[in-house]
């Protein structure tokens, strides 16, 4: 027990040390960057005031704004998706298959698709694409399995609609399945970090692709792009701290089911 214990000590330790170390690099003042002295102690936000000139703020509001709307739809698209699957609509093989299908096999397609209607470049190019989801639909429909076919069939005999039972009834009822797979699909959007750099230009790039592209044109400032890369996992972090034990329990009646 105290070998399991150990090894899953200094394994959570191996993972977590990326992590401070981003936090200090983003912190760490210039002057220990330019003296080479990463024992310099001390606070400092001027890499962060360094990053108005990257255009990384900007690409927070794009990436804020097209996640949001893609959550709200995969999970609004995802829920009635599964609801209809669960009562024999005959779509689990399609799920199944694009759920194993790699996402960059479809960006030449796509790219033509939005470029005959005219979003390329567009907020539209980051958001319409994704609003169903695959994965979503898969995890909602193992959660709809629980449910009791009875409930379902009781609100029926009460003579209630198939749009009334998914929004009064099933909804409230896994909530906490939504919430989890939101925040999943939250983080897959986020990091989306070639879709943005060809469908879109410099203007509406997400915040990753900033990331990638601050990497390439200025990898030796590692502060300015410590505090880039914070500011750019704070969300997710934050997220999978605030709801990781609903996120385990989702994926593992997901799968188990």
């Amino acid at each position: 027990m105290r070998v399991m214990r150990a090894i899953t000590a200094a394994f959570c330790l191996f993972v977590a040390l990326p992590i401070l170390w981003l936090v200090y690099a983003a912190f760490l003042p210039a002057e220990a960057l330019v003296q080479a002295n990463l024992a310099t102690f001390g606070v400092s936000f001027d890499n962060f005031a360094a990053l108005w000139g990257s255009g990384l703020w900007r690409a927070l509001g794009v990436s804020v704004s097209a996640t949001s709307l893609v959550v709200l739809g995969q999970l609004t698209f995802g829920l009635g998706a599964a609801y209809a699957i669960r009562n024999g609509f005959r779509l689990l093989g399609l799920v199944m298959v694009l759920l194993a299908l790699p996402t960059e096999l479809l960006i030449i397609p796509l790219y033509r698709q939005l470029q005959s209607l005219a979003l390329l470049d567009t907020l539209a190019a980051l958001i319409l694409p994704f609003l169903a989801s695959p994965l979503v639909i898969f995890l909602l429909l193992q959660a709809l399995r629980r449910i009791p076919r009875e409930t379902i069939e009781a609100a029926r005999l009460d003579g209630a609609g198939e749009l009334t039972i998914v929004g009064r009834i099933v909804a409230p009822m896994l909530r906490p399945e939504l919430l989890a797979t939101g925040v999943l699909a939250f983080a897959s959007h986020w990091n989306l970090v070639l879709y943005p750099r060809v469908m879109t230009s410099e203007s509406l790039w997400t915040v990753q692709a900033v990331l990638t592209e601050l990497l390439r044109t200025r990898p030796f400032e590692w502060g300015l792009l410590g505090a880039a890369a914070l500011v750019t996992s704070l969300p997710i972090l934050l997220l999978y701290s605030l709801f990781e034990k609903r996120i385990v329990q989702v994926f593992e009646a997901g799968f188990r089911s």
